[in-house]
């Protein structure tokens, strides 16, 4: 459970129909596996100590009582060890019969929690046997025990803040107000269903919707095991759906028919940050709960969960295709809303050959097509100056001609050496005031002739740049509008490969791989035999590694070990410990100080869930200390 995470199982037995001897046994064997595998949290189907489909046979004491005795065994193989396990059984009540989940840790039953929602429709008839649970937790008495019994029961652990489950069966997440929901309000991270749902064509989808919008609604992880072999096929056949999900992510499901046991490292750390950015959460109704308090130990979870190391960009390609499509539709109608508030028909953008610059320009391209204005009215300028080397030149001059652009030139190497001899700077000397004089002498350049041409200055530096600090104030980090400036970087490559891809033009897809295959550089220093020596990622580390710190540190709330351990895992192979330390220990250092930079941004449109924008998502004083995030990088040492 260390730094939040806690690994969970949904467990299908192979049940016999009214034995419940034999579904313990059957039980316990999954318990065990789960146990070894070190789950701690086990969830089992909806009446799997007896069977779902025992139809009138639940009406026979006997079974009941069987039942009962079974549970008792169960709860007592539990002992020892350190975990949370959920069963369902038929429980008689003061002259009713309820469908239970009851939930077993260390020899005990802590509470049992009846179905409130009873299905009696098409192939359903619950309502024959089973009577809706009751609200107000009451006690239910079993081996002189007095065990707490009601739907309104949370489970809440004394020694992990923020890990608190809540449980519903089956139908009650099918409903239109599911006992999740109420649970999520008053604090239930984690939310287990035990369920009996059968296959029908199609089901397996909308059932895979329901799990996934359920934990994205309630912002909680989501449990839910179904029952599966063993179940009577008189009528119906059950596969054993079992899915694990997290705030609208499927993390695990089972192959149906399989009989897999499903595992998945849930992290209620991430969840309880989730909660606290939206603000919105929480607002308790007036509901009587019961919270049941448990302990388990707290240790490093072995973690199975997989971390990709791009999460800005999706894996499967049909998604990021889609994604950058969307994208490009948001920066483009975001700078067409700018454009026609302000009355600009022309727009001024400096190409520099380099991937940022060049995404701009087919945004503002793409601008230009919807508000059905010439593209001669968007004036590229290259502004060769000391860095300048062929290939971006080349590249920079093909794409605005192949875009249909107007390619103007301004060539700064004068007026920036007369600059220098104004301040007292030396031009054999490499320094930073060396590099930003050229980089603001290009701002200057644009926004005089966008004053000139009555157009706006589009921006180009993109969201990676902006979280590191790696612009120059007033220069490049200055525009009219940004529309790169809710991009991250590694997203950026992908947004031009895409325009390549589907563009159906050999000549722009030629020069667009050619700008992808170009090193990332700001071009502000001499380059050796006419290739680039200045390369970024040398100088701030990799931007792929920068991007996956930004996400988990921003989106998620991770602190620093917490990022470190979960990226030490995703970039396993790619960086070794050391480097990702390092870079870690850079991202923290820059993204603080440099604060002062994005609290002066330009307008430009959010694009993804993460932005530094100090009008959005990122209200951050320009001065606040990185002290204690800082100590915690030094302890990884």
């Amino acid at each position: 459970m260390e730094h939040g995470f806690i690994k969970v199982a949904a467990a299908t037995p192979k049940i016999r129909v009214a034995d419940p001897e034999h579904n313990a046994r059957a039980i316990l064997e999954k318990l065990e596996e789960a146990w070894e595998h070190g789950a701690q949290i086990i969830v089992f189907p909806e009446l799997c100590l007896t069977g779902y489909t025992c139809g009138d046979l639940f009406l026979q004491s006997i079974l009941l009582e069987e039942a009962k005795r079974q549970l008792l065994v169960i709860s007592a193989a539990t002992e020892g060890k350190d975990c949370l396990v959920i069963v369902g059984l038929p429980v008689e009540r003061d002259g009713r019969l309820y469908n239970v989940a009851a939930v077993l840790q260390d020899g005990v039953i802590l509470g049992m929690v009846p179905k409130v929602n009873i299905p009696s429709y098409a192939e359903f008839y619950e309502g024959r046997h089973f009577t809706e649970g009751n609200s107000q937790p009451v006690s239910y008495y079993l081996e002189g025990e007095e065990i707490p019994f009601g739907v309104n029961l949370l489970f809440s652990c004394m020694n992990i803040e923020g890990l608190t489950l809540g449980c519903e069966i089956c139908e009650d997440l099918w409903v239109a107000d599911p006992p999740s929901t109420r649970h999520a309000l008053m604090g239930a991270t984690v939310i287990a269903n035990l369920s009996a749902s059968n296959e029908t064509v199609g089901k397996a989808q909308y059932r895979e919707l329901l799990v996934k919008s359920a934990s994205a609604r309630l912002v909680c992880g989501y449990i839910y095991a179904s029952a599966g072999e063993g179940e009577s096929t008189q009528d119906l056949v059950f596969g054993g759906h079992n899915l694990i999900a997290e705030n609208g992510t499927i993390l695990a499901q089972a192959e149906r028919f399989s009989g897999n046991t499903i595992y998945c490292d849930l992290d209620v750390q991430r969840l309880a940050s989730e909660r606290r950015r939206m603000g919105t959460f929480g607002k308790e109704p007036d509901l009587n709960y019961v919270a049941v308090p448990f302990r388990i130990k707290k240790e490093e979870t072995r973690l199975e969960r997989s971390f990709g190391r791009m999460p800005f960009v999706p894996e499967d390609e049909t998604e990021r295709s889609r994604r950058c499509e969307e994208i490009l539709s948001i920066q483009s109608y975001g700078l067409k809303k700018r454009c026609e508030h302000t009355g600009s028909r022309t727009a001024v953008i400096g190409i520099s050959g380099g991937l940022d610059s060049t995404l701009a320009l087919l945004v503002t391209v793409r601008t230009f097509d919807l508000l059905g204005l010439d593209r001669k009215r968007i004036i590229a300028v290259t502004m060769p100056c000391f860095g300048t080397t062929d290939r971006t030149y080349e590249n920079a001059c093909r794409l605005a001609r192949t875009l249909g652009a107007a390619l103007k030139q301004v060539d700064i190497r004068e007026a920036v050496t007369i600059h220098f001899r104004d301040i007292g700077q030396d031009i054999n000397v490499h320094d930073v005031a060396y590099e930003n004089g050229q980089a603001r002498e290009r701002t200057q350049v644009l926004m005089d002739i966008a004053n000139r041409k009555g157009g706006l200055v589009i921006g180009t530096g993109d969201m990676s740049e902006l979280a590191l600090g790696w612009a120059t104030y007033n220069g490049d980090h200055m525009s009219m509008y940004g529309v790169n400036a809710g991009v991250p970087k590694t997203l950026v490559r992908y947004l031009v490969k895409y325009y390549a891809d589907t563009c159906r033009d050999k000549g722009l897809a030629e020069v667009l791989y050619d700008i992808l295959d170009t090193p990332v550089s700001p071009e502000l220093l001499p380059p050796a035999e006419g290739s680039i020596t200045q390369k970024t990622e040398d100088l701030v580390g990799p931007y792929e590694l920068h991007d996956f710190f930004l996400y988990y540190m921003l989106r998620c709330g991770f602190p620093p070990a917490k990022v470190y351990r979960t990226a030490k895992q995703a970039f396993q192979g790619v960086y070794d410990e050391g480097t990702i330390l390092k870079w870690l220990k850079t991202f923290y250092r820059r993204f603080f100080t440099q604060q002062f930079k994005r609290s002066c941004l330009p307008d430009g449109p959010k694009v993804g869930s993460v932005a530094v924008s100090p009008r959005g998502d990122l209200r951050m004083p320009s001065d606040a200390s990185a002290k204690i995030w800082q100590e915690e990088l030094e302890r990884l040492i």
